[in-house]
């Protein structure tokens, strides 16, 4: 379904931009220089420049991973290992419940702005949970945040990570990595 944005006198189109976008961040990724793409699709140059900008996936030197209800914990945790991130936070759907239950409201509380205190302190974190969690992690951390939704919320049970998708986003992550602070 189209969506279209009144904005003053003008009616704009959610559907052109994503597929001018999308055209620009293709021809890019296969080579074209930015003022080719410029030319090509009738848009500032600095119009190109601005949008990898804005997309841009930072550079960072530490990764941190936040994750509920995951229902294969034990294999996404082994990958987040074997690549080297530096702190992951998974739960279980069972775990989850646990971590609130045992804790009274002000505990919880406390114990929540500490975590909270910690991902900020990464330049890269992955999120992986409900549509409303991911979007309230974006709220609250400054880190550049990579999300990957498990489904609407609120979810209840344990939800299945893509193995492989983890692994494209992790090396992503990594070849983005200025070739000097690499391990």
């Amino acid at each position: 379904m189209a969506e279209f944005y009144r904005i003053q006198h003008k009616i704009v189109s959610r559907q052109k931009i994503d597929v001018k976008i999308s055209r620009i961040l293709d021809m890019r990724s296969r080579g074209f220089s930015q003022q080719e793409v410029a030319d090509r699709l009738s848009v500032d140059r600095t119009f190109v420049s601005r949008l990898e900008g804005i997309g841009e996936v930072r550079k960072g030197e530490t990764i941190a991973v936040v994750g509920f209800p995951i229902g294969n914990k034990e294999e996404i945790q082994s990958i987040l290992e074997k690549e080297g991130v530096d702190f992951a936070l998974l739960f279980t759907e069972k775990e989850r419940i646990a971590f609130v239950e045992k804790r009274t409201g002000a505990e919880l509380l406390n114990e929540l702005m500490n975590i909270i205190g910690k991902f900020r302190s990464y330049d890269v974190v992955i999120c992986m949970g409900s549509d409303a969690r991911l979007q309230l992690l974006q709220g609250l951390l400054d880190s550049e945040l990579i999300s990957i939704e498990l489904g609407e919320s609120p979810l209840t049970e344990d939800k299945w990570v893509d193995p492989d998708e983890l692994r494209e986003i992790l090396h992503t992550i990594k070849r983005a990595r200025p070739a000097e602070t690499r391990s």
